[in-house]
């Protein structure tokens, strides 16, 4: 398979606005945990500081395996330009898998949102239906 120089261009604005929507993410959980009321020490509460946590690292590291695909993409082009095809395939293909680490990333950092919400919910005792 013979890619061409935009081949790997073609990544650079996908890449970008999800690197954008993973800043975004990343902002607004650090102004959650600015406001946090550290005098607060229900068991709610640690079980969301927990939450935090863990979503924030996941978020760092989908925020550098999407700068690294986004650098693999920049490389992958030099390679091609410079008339090494084969190794300008190879680098993108890393960066293609980069790209997929992070996306993985994120969809697990969705989910622990998610459970952040079940623990909020859990404070209001009401029933609900877990899907199968």
């Amino acid at each position: 398979m013979i890619i061409t120089l935009t081949t790997p261009a073609i990544l650079f604005p996908a890449i970008s606005l999800l690197l954008l929507a993973y800043t975004n993410r990343f902002v607004t959980l650090a102004s959650i945990i600015r406001t946090f009321d550290s005098s607060e020490v229900s068991e709610s509460a640690q079980k969301q500081i927990a939450n935090l946590r863990k979503r924030i690292q996941l978020i760092k590291r989908m925020q550098e395996a999407g700068a690294a695909s986004f650098f693999l993409c920049v490389l992958a082009m030099l390679a091609i330009y410079s008339e090494y095809q084969q190794l300008g395939s190879w680098i993108f293909a890393g960066s293609l898998v980069l790209l997929l680490y992070s996306l993985w990333m994120s969809v697990w950092e969705i989910r622990i949102s998610v459970e952040a919400l079940d623990v909020h919910l859990q404070e209001y005792n009401l029933p609900y239906k877990k899907r199968k």
